[in-house]
């Protein structure tokens, strides 16, 4: 576990001194229980349950006051391990990868409840048919191990090799993709996706969970033991109100994309990708499932993710070694507080 940042002691700052949230009336706000939360990248309509929470007072009705702390450079997992946070929004794949390697971090709701990300490449690419085309083509990616085992696994579930050459590019990589300069890389299909249908860019892809690789949550809300172990009941307070929100914005995606933007005007300057981004979450069953889980973690694909990531090699322990055992995968999560 690394010592506090500069910036991450400024969080803390932030998160004790300036709540965004205030209760009504005086007696209330000094009762009400602080929490923090830190977002998984900059705000998104993966955000959007904590933004409801918040702003329609489901947090408050719990006795809480919660603090949306800035996007930093800093992931939410780190912030939440290293007690700067009590909750972050994270991807699955981090939870597991840093949990093994030592951080206390414990995952607490499913934000969707399938994946949302997929291979992607320019549509006019007709010689592009199945995965197995992707070999020895250029990958535009993100510098994580987790990309190169899913790619290749992908393409040999197809009959592949699981040869390509990988540029990493960040974010950059979606304007690579646009001028040719890679061949395919990763999106998140509620965002990316939804972002190239507006704009008309034609695309394909491929999911993964057609090719081989478990289907998985892909983004979860996280904190740690020793927070939930010393406040048990706004823990569970917090992730109760935060599925209400989830909730509101599933039955009501205008009006909570609405409130998004404006707790963001300066940063979400696209209103028309929001609305677009939260009807597909909301329509396509992300935040939902089909059978009516909203936030419910399922074990079967939290063993699955976890079983793949061990067997292929990117479970490192706190020595940055790769893990000789395969860990206890079901001390990763709780559904409890959920009840």
């Amino acid at each position: 576990m690394t010592d506090l940042t500069r910036r991450q002691a400024l969080l803390l700052t932030l998160a004790t001194g300036l709540p965004l949230v205030a209760g009504s009336g005086r007696a209330q706000a000094q009762s009400a229980q602080k929490v923090t939360g830190a977002l998984a990248w900059t705000v998104n309509t993966n955000h959007i349950g904590l933004f409801v929470a918040r702003d329609k007072g489901f947090y408050r009705e719990a006795g809480l006051e919660v603090d949306i702390l800035p996007y930093s450079d800093t992931g939410a997992g780190t912030l939440v391990a290293n007690r700067v946070a009590d909750f972050g929004i994270n991807g699955t794949i981090s939870l597991f990868t840093q949990r093994t390697a030592g951080a206390d971090l414990k995952g607490v709701y499913a934000v969707v409840q399938s994946e949302t990300g997929r291979v992607v490449f320019n549509a006019a690419r007709n010689e592009i048919v199945s995965p197995r085309s992707l070999d020895g083509l250029i990958y535009g990616g993100f510098g994580s191990a987790w990309e190169n085992a899913l790619i290749s696994t992908i393409i040999r579930h197809d009959g592949g090799k699981g040869n390509f050459e990988t540029v990493t590019l960040g974010t950059s990589a979606y304007e690579a993709l646009a001028n040719g300069s890679v061949d395919f890389t990763l999106e998140v299909s509620t965002w990316e996706g939804v972002e190239a249908e507006l704009k008309g860019v034609k695309q394909r892809s491929f999911v993964y969970a057609d090719y081989g690789v478990p289907d998985e949550h892909t983004t979860l809300i996280s904190s740690s033991e020793a927070y939930l172990q010393a406040n048990p009941k706004p823990a569970a307070d917090f992730v109760q109100a935060t599925r209400r929100g989830y909730q509101f914005a599933v039955d009501h995606p205008d009006d909570a994309a609405t409130l998004l933007i404006a707790a963001n005007k300066d940063a979400l300057t696209n209103p028309a990708l929001i609305h677009a981004s939260l009807k597909a979450l909301a329509d396509d069953h992300y935040l939902r499932s089909q059978s009516g889980a909203i936030g419910t973690m399922d074990p079967a694909k939290m063993e699955a993710i976890g079983d793949y990531l061990f067997a292929s090699g990117i479970l490192r322990d706190p020595d940055g070694k790769l893990v000789a055992r395969r860990p206890d995968f079901g001390s990763y999560f709780r559904n409890d507080y959920l009840s």
